[in-house]
């Protein structure tokens, strides 16, 4: 009782400082790691084998970690180096992309296709956003795209905010469609054994047909402002700047473009050939350096580690809630609430996911969630897939709904403060909220159509 007591305090401590953002979130993370360590393992449980089963560093000298041979991961309990390796690599990958100029030649090279007309650009970027956070980061995307985005905005001359929140709101939504879209769909993976080909039919396609609703959305709220923009310079003589400009190593775009299509073709085949994402993670981040050569101490130095450590942090204090059985006190809790009602389950853990992660991180919400979903599976005998993609849409989702409540909104509005666009709450909450309930609506009423 006092260990769990220990632990719920250590996990709720954790998430009200990174709410105050006070610390940077890796600080917090690895201090209330610490302290699950000492005070739940050590003083409350008294136990050894719950800080070996938590650290979890004999999972890399065990062959599923490498190679599964196409079976499902057994669920784990502590830190998920799964995910801590194949995001580094991840990282490793898209440095090197950025490097040669990939990304800004992908959006320099679309706007030209469009003429750069604003509506069709508006569009296209939406698009393009959503496909790119498929396989990319959102982070990464956004920061680029928001970036380019202004570019352009002060070429054509108009307002780039619209369409940065559109970006925003896309980003979030592609990440939703793939296992490596989005940080908690890699733990929902990574924990439970889905494959990217799962994540790709079910929370993929409920994303894709959702993207459908969301430009609709956004062309009728953004649409009428964008194109009063345009009408505005539609007659200006402008000199566009060339695609291939942004292209600084023409050997190693070549390269960097292999590797990232290398990369898609082995995490949609994964399932198929046994390799893990950990496998698949290093192998691309292995490549990536080789190709870099004297750039790859660069690259190396670029890698987020702060995420990292944010994330080793995190899964030391769920795994505080899950030795100590608080995860399974409340799965009971929402199992008693829904009354053993399929339906009515899914339904709170899609809008709970999705209100929490609109205002706390979604990464450290999904890890607490993918035990009790497990405790939910087995004590209620609904089908886990189920509640695994449900948890997917709102924690991916919940977060475009405010400021705070996904990385890449954040980015966004810091990249847009910086060139003197202000994004305040009041405007990005009556845009993107709307947004964010037609998508949770959606994905509640796909996932009953398709499974109940």
């Amino acid at each position: 009782m006092v260990a769990q007591i220990i632990a719920v305090t250590l996990f709720l401590l954790m998430f009200i400082l990174i709410i105050t953002d006070k610390w940077e979130r890796h600080v917090i993370t690895l201090g209330c790691a610490l302290l699950t360590l000492v005070l739940v393992f050590g003083v409350g449980m008294r136990s050894m084998s719950a800080i070996t089963e938590t650290l979890n560093l004999g999972s890399f000298f065990t062959k599923s970690f490498w190679y599964s041979g196409g079976s499902s991961a057994e669920t784990s309990s502590g830190i998920n180096w799964e995910t801590i390796v194949f995001v580094a690599g991840m990282m490793i990958m898209v440095e090197g992309m950025a490097r040669v100029g990939f990304f800004r030649w992908l959006c320099m090279r679309l706007a030209k296709l469009v003429k750069y007309q604003v509506i069709p650009l508006f569009l296209t970027f939406m698009v393009l956003s959503f496909i790119l956070a498929m396989f990319i980061d959102s982070i990464t995307v956004i920061l680029f795209l928001a970036a380019v985005t202004i570019e352009l905005a002060q070429l054509l001359k108009f307002d780039p905010v619209p369409m940065i929140l559109s970006e925003v709101f896309c980003a979030n939504l592609g990440g939703s469609a793939t296992m490596c879209g989005d940080p908690p769909n890699i733990i929902i993976g990574t924990s439970l054994g889905f494959s990217f080909t799962d994540f790709l039919t079910n929370t993929g396609l409920i994303a894709i047909i959702s993207l459908i609703f969301v430009v609709i959305y956004f062309y009728f709220v953004f649409g009428k402002e964008l194109r009063r923009d345009a009408a505005k310079n539609s007659n200006a003589n402008q000199n566009y700047p060339d695609p291939s400009e942004a292209i600084t190593d023409k050997k190693g775009f070549i390269i960097s473009t292999i590797i990232f299509l290398c990369a898609v073709c082995l995490l949609v085949t994964h399932a198929q050939t046994g390799l893990t994402v950990s496998c698949i993670g290093t192998v691309i981040a292995i490549v990536t350096l080789i190709a870099a050569g004297k750039e790859g101490p660069g690259l190396l130095k670029k890698i987020d580690y702060k995420t990292l450590l944010f994330f080793i942090g995190l899964f030391v204090v769920v795994g505080g809630l899950e030795q100590t059985g608080v995860l399974i006190v409340m799965a009971n809790f929402i199992g008693n609430v829904s009354d053993g009602n399929a339906m009515l389950m899914l339904a709170i853990i899609v809008l709970v996911s999705a209100v929490a992660s609109a205002f706390v991180d979604n990464i450290p919400f999904a890890a607490t969630m993918i035990p009790i979903i497990s405790s939910l599976s087995e004590t209620q005998g609904v089908a886990l897939s189920i509640l695994a993609w449900g948890l997917a849409m709102g924690t991916d989702i919940g977060g475009s709904a405010t400021p705070i409540g996904a990385s890449a909104n954040v980015v966004g509005i810091a990249t847009a403060a910086k060139e003197g666009y202000i994004i305040k709450w009041g405007r990005y909450c009556k845009a993107m909220a709307p947004a964010t309930l037609i998508v949770v609506v959606l994905s509640i009423a796909m996932i009953y159509v398709r499974y109940f």
